[in-house]
């Protein structure tokens, strides 16, 4: 007989799951606005009265948790000023809600990966004091568009100097610097400082990344920490500097400088489980019950017929699949909530469906399905598929509609 998942505590089948194995550039998703509160900017806007015309694949976006998120970081953070990280369309949720919301809150200073999305970030936040782009620059294009836009490339090398020289860019940038985690970093910070400051280039500031924050006991964080202030006081004492990211908050507290720049921890995923934060889950990614099917015994589901029916069962098929985001490595072992009660997924997820077991628990069509939010976390479900919640998040697709709740 098939085991009743559906009536143990969340908490106890959850625990006892093993993950299922081992394990874009930016586009603007659509939003819709379904509350009072007024946002200075929108994806696309749509009325309520055309919500019935969508798939109903929806991340729902919390922007009373995201202010909460905020706030508190910024608490945190003490004297160190908020860069917030909206890169990747803001890890998913919607750059134009994300960033709106967080101009509101009083943030004014941004984080992007280049100028493409500096850009579109420039254009929602005409007056965000500074918007930096941790990637710097690649070619000519971007060099212009950091110029024409006032982007604030964060930069490593002679050759992103040069296409910003030959852009006619005058404004600052960041000199990236390597302590440890051996990606981006200038081989010779002086003399680029020197060679930006000789071509009127102001540096707005030091900065370095941290490999290792989501393990606080990791020797190569105090490691890193100890060689960015060495390089901070070699170079130039006076600039400001940043380190932490949002680890970073709970490895090296003693570590703030002057900036720090909180991503996944904005957007309501602790970025160290075992040392919470406080933060609240944004997104709720949600599909809807689409039909509800009778399976006999012995009858297999979805692609591969990878799941027999070890009883008769009632399956409910769900509008939400890998082609919006839902790992497919959650096939027959992931978890949905939804009436107060979870349901194990079951067979192959497909691009735009997948199938849950809803025989002791009975669903209808029309009912909303949680796939993560506040009841099933984004790091519990991450923990499931072996990989992290970064990748979940920003891996939700564009057709799935941004709501803001």
């Amino acid at each position: 007989m098939r085991a009743d998942v559906s009536s143990q505590p969340a908490t106890h089948r959850l625990g006892s799951m093993k993950a299922c194995a081992e394990p874009e550039q930016f586009y603007t998703a659509p939003a819709i606005v379904t509350t009072s509160r007024k946002f200075r900017f929108f994806d696309t806007i749509a009325s309520l009265d055309d919500t019935h015309a969508m798939r109903p694949a929806i991340a729902n976006i919390n922007i009373e948790n995201l202010r909460h998120n905020y706030r508190l970081l910024s608490s945190r953070a003490g004297h160190a000023k908020i860069m917030a990280v909206v890169k990747a369309n803001a890890y998913g949720h919607g750059l134009a809600l994300v960033s709106s919301a967080l101009f509101d809150e009083g943030c004014r200073q941004f984080s992007v990966t280049d100028a493409s999305e500096g850009m579109a970030l420039r254009k929602l936040l005409p007056e965000a004091e500074s918007i930096v782009l941790f990637s710097g620059i690649f070619d000519a294009d971007d060099a212009g568009l950091a110029r024409q836009h006032a982007l604030t490339p964060a930069i490593t090398g002679n050759h992103q100097l040069r296409l910003l020289q030959s852009a006619g860019f005058s404004g600052s940038v960041w000199i990236k610097i390597n302590t440890g985690m051996q990606r981006l970093g200038a081989d010779d910070p002086a003399r680029l400082m020197h060679q930006c400051r000789a071509s009127s280039i102001e540096i707005a500031g030091i900065m370095s990344h941290l490999a290792c924050a989501d393990t606080p006991e990791h020797p190569l964080n105090r490691a890193q920490a100890e060689e960015f202030s060495t390089l901070c006081q070699q170079l130039d004492p006076e600039l400001p500097a940043s380190l932490l990211n949002s680890a970073g908050l709970v490895a090296l507290p003693d570590q703030m400088h002057d900036f720090v720049r909180p991503g996944l921890a904005l957007y309501g995923a602790e970025p160290v489980p075992t040392e919470p934060l406080g933060v609240r889950p944004v997104m709720q990614l949600t599909g809807q019950v689409m039909h509800v099917r009778e399976i006999a015994e012995g009858v297999s589901l979805s692609y591969g017929a990878s799941f027999t029916a070890p009883d008769n069962m009632k399956i409910a098929v769900v509008s939400l699949g890998y082609g919006d985001g839902l790992p497919r490595i959650l096939s027959s072992c992931g978890q949905a909530y939804a009436r107060g009660t979870w349901f194990p997924i079951v067979g192959r997820i497909c691009m735009d469906y997948c199938l849950i077991d809803c025989t002791t628990n009975h669903l209808k069509p029309g009912d909303t399905v949680e796939f993560w939010g506040e009841k099933l976390t984004v790091s519990t479900v991450s923990d499931l598929a072996g990989t992290i919640p970064y990748e979940l998040l920003t891996g939700v697709g564009t057709r799935v509609c941004r709501r803001a709740i």
